[in-house]
């Protein structure tokens, strides 16, 4: 399996401090760290937010069946840079990075960006399409974006 990766880029009409809690946060990351039809309770997610921690969360589709997530933190400098390993819990398969840019009139430039061995079919429930639409749900709790 070769080595793929998905980019995301985003302008949020939010301060980069706001998004940064949005994806350190347990209650915020349970408002958005999903695809579209599950949802993350609260209570399942779990944020040791400095390197060497992990980060836990489970989503919940509509019959009830939890699908748990993680990784670890690799590198952690608030309030621009994330980079964690991501999978299962306890067996990423992926690495993420998150960048978190000021600009102008108090927006924040997000590129995200997932490296790693996935499998990814293209289909519905894809990876690809997974993140895609998670990043979506961070647009609507961010109040919208563009790009």
């Amino acid at each position: 399996m070769t080595q793929r990766q998905l980019e995301i880029t985003r302008v949020f009409d939010a301060p980069r401090d706001r998004v940064w809690r949005a994806w350190t946060q347990p209650a915020a990351m349970a408002r958005w760290l999903h695809p579209h039809g599950l949802r993350t309770p609260e209570e399942s997610v779990l944020v040791d937010l400095r390197v060497g921690g992990c980060f836990r969360f489970s989503m919940v589709d509509e019959a009830g069946t939890s699908h748990s997530s993680g990784g670890e933190y690799l590198e952690v400098r608030e309030p621009g840079l994330l980079r964690c390993t991501w999978g299962a819990p306890d067996e990423p398969v992926a690495e993420i990075e998150v960048r978190l840019t000021k600009i102008a009139g108090g927006r924040t430039e997000m590129v995200f960006r997932l490296r790693g061995h996935v499998e990814d079919t293209g289909q519905v429930d894809s990876v690809w399409t997974g993140w895609r639409e998670a990043i979506a749900e961070l647009d609507r709790e961010m109040g919208g974006a563009h790009g």
